[in-house]
C-alpha cells in the first residue's frame, strides 16, 4: 500500500505531532527545526510557533489553542535523522501552551511533584478539559531518565504523576469511551492500555514494582519500536511503527488487524481528518516528509479538534 501515500510536504525537521485542522491544514512539530510549522492543503509550509527547546507532541485544548510536549531539544548528527541524546543547552523539559493566532508560546509545566520534567513526549486532551501526557525520559549515551504517565489542566493549576517509572512512553490515545488510556512503549515495543476509574485517575495495582498497564499487543517481528498512535472510531489502535516502516492497527483485544507500509523507516505518527475522517496524515521522520492516504475506517473525532 506505499504506493497510496501521496508526500503532501517535503524538507521538515524530524516532524511529529501532526494535528488536523478544520481547513485542512496540517499543524505538526519539527523537533530538528526547533519549531512548529503549519501546512496547507496544498502542502505550502510555514512557520506556526518558534517555540524552541524540542517541540514532540500537539493537541488542541478546550480553549482552541494548541498544547505542545516538549522535550527540551535533541541532538542532531550529520548521516543520522534520529535524535543522538539531548541537545548541548538542553535544560529539561515542558508542557506549552500556543497561542493559536500570535503562536506565541508559554511555559505551562516544567516539573512535577519537584522533579523536572524530562522528555514529554504526546499528550490527549479528556472530555472534562485535562490531558494525559507521557514523557519518554532523555536517552544519553550510556544511561537515560525514567519515563513516566501524567495528568495535568490545561490552566496551569494541576499535574499529576499517574505511572512512574515506565521505560520509553511515547504515543497515547483514549478509547472511544474515554474509560481506557492506550501508551505505546518504543524500546519494548508494546501497547499498554491502562483503565480510566476518574478523570486523572488510573486503576491501581496491587504490586509497588509494576504499573497497572496490560499489554495488549507488540511488534509482530523486531527490530522494531513504537512511536506515536491514533485511536480510530471503532476503537481499534494505529500505532506507528519504526524500523520496520509501518502503521500497525490493533483491535482493543491486541489483534492486529492490518499493517500498512509507508515509504520510510520511521512513520513516527498518525492523525485523521477530512470530512469522514478518513484522510490519515503520517509524519516520515526519516525522510522529513508529511505523508496522506484514506485509511479503511475513520478515525476517532479527538475532543476540542
Amino acid at each position: 500500500m506505499t504506493d497510496e501515500v501521496r508526500i503532501l510536504a517535503t524538507g521538515l525537521g524530524f516532524p511529529e505531532g501532526p494535528v488536523a485542522m478544520a481547513d485542512g491544514s496540517v499543524i505538526l512539530t519539527e523537533i530538528r527545526n526547533r519549531r512548529c510549522a503549519r501546512i496547507t492543503a496544498d502542502g505550502k509550509v510555514s512557520v506556526f510557533s518558534d517555540n524552541g527547546g524540542g517541540p514532540n507532541g500537539l493537541a488542541v485544548g478546550p480553549d482552541g489553542a494548541l498544547y505542545c510536549t516538549n522535550n527540551g531539544g535533541s541532538r542532531y548528527v550529520e548521516g543520522k535523522s534520529m535524535g543522538q541524546g539531548p541537545h548541548p543547552d538542553y535544560k529539561g523539559g515542558s508542557i506549552q501552551r500556543i497561542d493559536r493566532k500570535s503562536g506565541e508560546a508559554r511555559l505551562l509545566y516544567a516539573e512535577c511533584d519537584g522533579h523536572r520534567l524530562s522528555a514529554p513526549n504526546d499528550l490527549v486532551f479528556d472530555t472534562t478539559g485535562g490531558f494525559y501526557f507521557t514523557d519518554l525520559g532523555k536517552r544519553y549515551a550510556r544511561h537515560r531518565d525514567h519515563g513516566g504517565v501524567y495528568y495535568a489542566r490545561p490552566d496551569g493549576s494541576k499535574i499529576t504523576c499517574l505511572v512512574y517509572p515506565f521505560l520509553s512512553p511515547n504515543g497515547c490515545g483514549l478509547s472511544p469511551d474515554g474509560k481506557v488510556l492506550y501508551v505505546a512503549d518504543t524500546a519494548s515495543a508494546r501497547l499498554y492500555a491502562f483503565d480510566i476509574e476518574a478523570p486523572g485517575v488510573l486503576a491501581r495495582t496491587t504490586a509497588d514494582f509494576a504499573h497497572t498497564g496490560r499489554v495488549v499487543g507488540g511488534a509482530p517481528a523486531g527490530p522494531a519500536g513504537f512511536d506515536s498512535l491514533a485511536v480510530l472510531a471503532n476503537g481499534n489502535i494505529c500505532v506507528a511503527t519504526l524500523t520496520t516502516g509501518k502503521i500497525t492497527e490493533f483491535s482493543p483485544g491486541g489483534n492486529i488487524v492490518r499493517e500498512v507500509k509507508m515509504p520510510d523507516t520511521y512513520p513516527t505518527n498518525i492523525c485523521f481528518g477530512g470530512p469522514d475522517m478518513r484522510t490519515a496524515y503520517v509524519t516520515l521522520s526519516d525522510k522529513g516528509n508529511l505523508g496522506v492516504l484514506q485509511w479503511p475506517t475513520p478515525g476517532l473525532k479527538l475532543n476540542y479538534n
